[in-house]
């Protein structure tokens, strides 16, 4: 029985149980806060050390120059009590200033500020509209931290969704679910307290009443945006399996329409947000891992004969960004923003129509040769090997937009480096804060997209056909091995195809090695198959009640229907 719309009671000026009014007359709330952003539907997702200014940047790139308010942006999950409490923790994780935020910020508005003191997190020449999110579990200290971030945000987000080891450690994120009038505490205070916005982003729980509830809890506590991640606490790792956009659609009819909702989960190309707006009913869908892999994941394809360089269509009409493009924006906003300096001059990016150059390349000397092997990771056999250079002594830095480059060039060149191992080893030597290792893996993705590029020209794509065919032989052999294996007939379970396989899947998202592209992770159950990952003993107890669960339920359907087609007897 589906329950009726719960009422949602007026704000009491006592604040006991329901949110009062907001005290600021500047200060909106609900809708009207997000139609003053804009009413964004694309949501870049806070991500822990992921979101960071640069990969913003590089987001919000692909938008339209003409509506940069259609992209919604969170930073990184910032713990709030290490982010009040101690300014080099505070500069090395969020930079609004060219100085450090000594103390809170006053007057709260950017205005205030000249353009020359503005530096990244938040600028509103580009950085907005931008939300900040705290993990807390104290109402005093998260006001404080949020406090610091006010003038150069729209809003404050409160993580309620963070499923890791640290998170239950440190009692904050999904495991502040058990004790709501905590979670209620937390944002009322801002509500009531903040001269921004304060927004939640949570998971969804074991059943769709108590989901409910909890939402309820968060909206009357002050909310203005909820973000519902169609996914329980426990679904992470191996066992992240598939959102359930059904619940968040429920939750969508439940809830009154002044309440904003955001969905995520899912997420793995355009058509993706687009299927689960419809789907559900939501205002806007956010994107983490799916923006990881495909920074363009919120634009629309440029039309065909519009490409220019940055984008490839093969002959079936399919396509997506070249890596070596997207790879060049992301190092020029490094340059640009962050370093403060102009990017280097580059040549065109390589098509296959250019004409071939008049002027032979000139000779490359015997030692350049050798560098250049030994940072493709291949082994120089002509000559004695060179002899090793001291490693000079590099000052570590702390500026988050360096730190996060190397884990996200490895999310972005994902299917190039699993095919040349070359330009893996580099990436893999590259340390933080040093641009010209960076600069060269960029030269060397440049090169092997080239030659993919141009073997694709010349064979008409038949190239990639058979790279196809072979990967799909191959996986389907992998299957079969695995299925008739003894541990795979130990794990693996009956389960529709359609529900429980990611190769369907997988196979409408792939695309050529030198196009960005989704990563699909394998399903529970696949996974468990192939011997990746092992049930823990309270996974298997959990399994084998549900399945005598399943099987009673089968088996009185059974005698129900074997009864009904009995004879009566007078």
């Amino acid at each position: 029985m589906t329950p009726t719309t719960p009422s949602f009671p007026e704000p009491a000026s006592n604040g006991t149980n329901e949110a009062p009014c907001p005290t600021s007359a500047k200060k909106l709330h609900g809708r009207a806060f997000y139609e003053s952003i804009g009413s964004p539907k694309f949501i870049l997702a806070p991500m822990v050390d992921q979101s960071e200014f640069a990969w913003r940047m590089l987001t919000r790139s692909f938008m339209p120059a003409s509506s940069p308010q259609d992209l919604l942006a969170y930073t990184p999950m910032l713990h709030a009590r290490l982010f009040s409490g101690t300014p080099k923790f505070r500069h090395n994780h969020f930079q609004p200033l060219r100085e450090p935020l000594a103390s809170h910020p006053s007057p709260p508005s950017t205005a205030s500020q000249s353009p020359e003191d503005l530096y990244l997190d938040g600028n509103p020449k580009f950085d907005r509209p931008l939300i900040v999110q705290f993990c807390a579990n104290d109402p005093e200290e998260f006001l404080s931290a949020a406090k610091f971030v006010t003038p150069f945000c729209d809003a404050v987000d409160l993580n309620l969704g963070c499923p890791q080891g640290i998170a239950r450690k440190g009692k904050y994120g999904a495991f502040l679910q058990e004790d709501q009038q905590l979670v209620f505490n937390l944002i009322n205070k801002l509500h009531k307290e903040l001269d921004v916005p304060i927004t939640a982003k949570l998971r969804i729980l074991e059943t769709r009443e108590k989901t409910l509830e909890y939402v309820q809890t968060v909206v009357r506590a002050g909310a203005s945006i909820v973000t519902i991640h169609g996914r329980t606490r426990d679904m992470k790792g191996h066992k992240t399996g598939l959102a359930d956009w059904k619940v968040i659609k429920w939750l969508r009819e439940q809830i009154p329409r002044e309440v904003v909702i955001f969905a995520n989960g899912n997420i793995l190309r355009k058509m993706d947000i687009d299927a689960c707006l419809e789907q559900t009913g939501v205002d806007g869908v956010m994107s983490a891992e799916g923006n990881l892999y495909d920074p363009a994941i919120f634009a629309t394809p440029p039309a065909v004969g519009e490409e220019g360089r940055e984008y490839w269509r093969g002959v079936d009409g399919k396509g997506g960004w070249r890596m070596d493009a997207v790879f060049r924006r992301y190092m020029d906003i490094i340059y640009k923003h962050v370093m403060d300096v102009p990017p280097p001059a580059r040549k065109p990016l390589y098509l296959p129509s250019d004409p071939e150059p008049d002027v032979a390349p000139p000779e490359v000397s015997a030692e350049h040769q050798q560098k250049r092997a030994r940072e493709v990771g291949e082994a120089d056999e002509q000559g004695p090997p060179a002899k090793k250079q001291k490693n000079e002594k590099r000052e570590k830095t702390q500026n988050p937009n360096f730190l996060a480059m190397q884990p996200h060039l490895f999310h972005l060149l994902r299917a190039l480096v699993g095919r040349h191992h070359g330009v893996r080893d580099a990436l893999a030597r590259c340390r933080a804060g040093d641009i010209a290792a960076y600069e060269n893996v960029l030269q060397m993705v440049e090169a092997v997209v080239k030659d993919g590029l141009g073997e694709y020209e010349r064979t008409q794509g038949r190239s990639w056909e058979e790279e196809v065919e072979k990967n799909e032989k191959d996986q389907k052999e992998q299957k079969k091995n695995v299925e008739t294996s003894e541990e795979g007939k130990e794990n693996a379970e009956v389960a529709d195809e359609k529900d429980e396989s990611s190769l369907e899947t997988v196979r409408a998202c792939k695309r050529p090695w030198w196009v960005v592209q989704p990563h699909v992770r394998p399903l529970p159950k696949e996974a468990l198959a192939k011997g990746s990952w092992a049930l823990s003993k309270k996974d298997k107890a959990k399994l084998e009640a549900e399945a005598d669960a399943e099987k009673k339920k089968v088996d009185m359907s059974a005698h129900k229907r074997k009864r009904s087609r009995s004879p009566k007897k007078d």
